[in-house]
This record gives C-alpha cells, sequence and structure tokens, in this order.
C-alpha cells in the first residue's frame, strides 16, 4: 500500500478514536481501529502526536466543505439553497468543536487558522446575485460569521435551525417600517 494511502487510513481510522479517547488515544488502539501492526504507524508517523495533527489538518481541510457544499442544486431558491448550505455548515461546526474539544491543550495551536472564504458558498451567493445588496463574497463571510455565532456549543446552549438562520440572516432582528419591505 503506497505511504498516502497507508496515512490516509490511519488518520481516518483515529478520527473516532479522538472522540472517544481524546488525545488519551494508544497507538495501539490507533492500530487495532486501522487494521495495520502498532509498527506501521510509527513507518508513516515519527509519533502519536504526528498522527494526531494530521488529524486535526484533515479535518479542518476546507475541500470536503467547498465539495458538499456545491453539491446544492443551484435550481433552489435563494432561502432554500441557504437552508442548505447553513446545514453543511452547522454540521461541520460541530463536528470540529467535538474534536478540538477533546484534544489537550497542546493541540490547540493547531487549530488556530484563518478560515478562507468557501468559494462554493460564495457561488451560491453569486446565482442569487439579484437578491443581494452586498458581494457575494461578502454575504458569504457574513452568513458563515452568523452561522457559527448560532450554532458553535460554547455560544448557544441550543444552535438555531438552518430556517432560523436563514430568516435572520435575510430580514434581520428588526420589524419592517413603513418604507421598508
Amino acid at each position: 500500500m503506497p505511504a498516502d494511502q497507508r496515512r490516509s487510513m490511519i488518520v481516518a481510522a483515529t478520527l473516532p478514536l479522538l472522540l472517544e479517547h481524546g488525545d488519551r488515544v494508544t497507538t495501539r488502539q490507533i492500530a487495532e481501529a486501522a487494521g495495520v501492526a502498532e509498527g506501521t504507524i510509527f513507518r508513516a508517523f515519527t509519533d502519536k502526536d504526528e498522527v494526531i495533527v494530521a488529524v486535526v489538518e484533515a479535518a479542518l481541510d476546507p475541500a470536503p466543505l467547498d465539495r458538499a457544499l456545491d453539491q446544492i442544486d443551484p435550481a433552489l431558491d435563494l432561502e432554500a439553497a441557504l437552508a442548505a448550505a447553513i446545514e453543511i455548515m452547522q454540521r461541520r461546526i460541530i463536528d470540529i468543536w467535538q474534536l478540538v474539544s477533546k484534544l489537550g491543550a497542546r493541540y490547540h495551536d493547531t487549530t488556530r487558522r484563518r478560515v478562507a472564504d468557501a468559494e462554493a458558498l460564495v457561488r451560491i451567493f453569486a446565482s442569487h446575485r439579484e437578491r443581494i445588496t452586498e458581494p457575494p463574497a461578502t454575504g458569504a463571510r457574513l452568513l458563515r460569521a452568523l452561522t457559527l455565532a448560532a450554532t458553535h456549543p460554547t455560544l448557544v446552549d441550543t444552535p438555531l435551525s438552518p430556517s432560523e438562520i436563514v430568516e435572520l440572516f435575510l430580514h434581520g432582528v428588526g420589524v419592517a417600517t413603513e418604507g421598508r419591505a
């Protein structure tokens, strides 16, 4: 098996173990879950810390998010497309939070990075340009920020639903006044 494929297999097998055991997971547990000998881990990675960092890197990789957002039907109206995007983003926020919260503080620097714009989300906004007042990239950035704030377990007890976030995002918290639809 090629080295990259072996590393990917070990990373995939380690993620559920980290969610269950945190950084106290053993290389023996990782080897058993991956279906490899324990020594195979050390041919692919220098140590357990490198395995954990690789799992964090994989979890934070924006490519799967973009692929999932790209699967949203472009024929959907703006509200439905945004609700579908929010559902995907909320799942990612919770998944990443669960992983990071299980890791010791020494791994937290690994998780700190600027979040890149999700190009697929920008495309959703661009396809509904006539319905938005801001540039698509700004709309995408603001929706991601609102979704994070309305979902993250350390910020809210109960996350808002995708439809509630769409309503808040598109219509705000104020009441319509005369002259404003």
